[in-house]
């Protein structure tokens, strides 16, 4: 299967701290990490951990940095053809105290996709096309048309978007946004997503904080409960999450099996710093 992905690539420094300094304060870093990142870069390296061939459409600097970037895409096996150098590359700092994520960002404008970047062919010959919404709406847009297979989008859609969606993944805060309702159980999802396949796509999988992941589709919806790992950092969790539901519904699963794919890819995500994770081999 074939699945591109259009969103961030980065550089992510990830640092692990006893406690958070105030104004003038300084804490000992416990654990420190370098590694390739951004969510689009995330979500594509997963698919190549499930199985998948991957590609990703995305912006790496016309720096060192950003040659590393596309060299490690690379020897992760993703498809980086499309993969655009300009500018400066993006940057995240990640500080982590108590599995709580902090984060400090650096994405200059030259760092985020534009219409003009989504027109390599890799969007037409995917089995589908994982939008990350955190890029302008015009390269969204753009993406979604020259899209001829399943279309993800992952983050808080516009009416325009969700109308031309298959799939609209949200974390907890994304949902409320999107509904402009409470979510603060799983009926409450449930609802939601009713909602939201009113406005277009045919399958919804949204966040109940620190409970479950509801899917929704016209006849059926299934609550998945969190697994139980320790919580390090949650970062790439929900990347991890798209990553195995992309992956799962283009293999043909039913959703309810495709929400527990993703949940547990999830789970494994948060168990140390960083949004790097090792999905090889998962299996529920």
């Amino acid at each position: 299967m074939r699945i591109a992905v259009v969103g961030q690539i980065a550089r992510d420094l990830v640092l692990v701290v006893p406690e958070v300094p105030g104004a003038s304060g300084t804490a000992p870093v416990l654990e420190r990490r370098e590694m390739l990142g951004g969510k689009g870069a995330n979500i594509a390296v997963d698919l190549v951990q499930l199985g998948a061939s991957a590609a990703v459409v995305g912006v790496a600097g016309e720096d060192e940095v950003g040659g590393r970037l596309v060299e490690q895409l690379r020897a992760d096996g993703v498809d980086v053809s499309a993969v655009v150098r300009r500018g400066r590359s993006a940057l995240i700092v990640n500080v982590v105290c108590d599995g709580q994520w902090r984060y400090l960002e650096d994405f200059p404008d030259s760092s985020l996709v534009t219409e003009d970047d989504v027109t390599a062919s890799v969007l037409a010959e995917a089995d589908a096309v994982v939008v990350q919404l955190q890029q302008p709406s015009a390269a969204v847009m753009a993406a979604i048309r020259r899209a001829d297979g399943l279309v993800v989008l992952d983050g808080t859609a516009s009416e325009e978007q969700l109308a031309a969606a298959d799939v609209v993944r949200a974390d907890h805060h994304e949902g409320e946004v999107l509904t402009g309702r409470r979510i603060s159980s799983a009926e409450d999802a449930v609802k939601a997503g009713r909602e939201l396949l009113g406005r277009g796509p045919s399958l919804v999988a949204l966040e109940v904080k620190g409970e479950a992941n509801v899917l929704v589709w016209s006849s059926g919806d299934a609550v998945v409960p969190l697994t139980e790992e320790d919580v390090v950092d949650t970062t790439g969790g929900g990347d991890a999450f798209v990553a195995a539901l992309a992956f799962a519904l283009v293999r043909g699963d039913h959703p309810r099996d495709a929400g527990r794919l993703a949940v547990a890819a999830a789970g494994r995500a948060v168990g140390h710093p960083g949004g790097r994770s090792d999905l090889t081999g998962l299996r529920v």
